[in-house]
């Protein structure tokens, strides 16, 4: 789902997309000429990696986030929230929800098998 920047409503709006078995859905908003803000819960499963094996498993998730988003370069000292910059002045959240479930994917995971065995040393494979 994609929306022109200047099209965004000040009145927060409501948005649902899916992507395989994830869903995220919330509300979103203009703030200002160039700042939006979104409000969502993103909920499924993912497809991970074991940091140890290397093996596949799925986690399931439960992520409440808020982000800012800039139409353009977002310069400010503001540290507290997360800002996304925009091109095209079109915000897609497509590419917010790939963006942040490629962020999750990048953290560490351990498998069951993992977790069950002792050794500290990662499996080579």
């Amino acid at each position: 789902m994609k929306i022109e920047f200047r099209k965004i409503p000040l009145n927060s709006s409501e948005f649902e997309i899916d992507s395989n078995s994830v869903k995220f859905l919330g509300t979103f908003c203009k703030i200002s000429s160039k700042l939006a803000k979104i409000e969502g819960d993103i909920k499924g499963t993912l497809d991970v990696d074991c940091c140890k094996c290397g093996q596949s498993f799925n986690i399931s998730l439960d992520e409440t986030i808020k982000f800012l988003v800039s139409d353009g370069v977002y310069s400010s000292e503001d540290e507290e929230n997360v800002v996304i910059e925009v091109e095209n002045h079109t915000l897609d959240f497509n590419e917010v929800l790939q963006s942040e479930l490629e962020s999750l994917k990048s953290e560490y995971y351990i498998c069951d098998t993992c977790k069950k065995n002792n050794d500290y040393v990662e499996i080579e494979y």
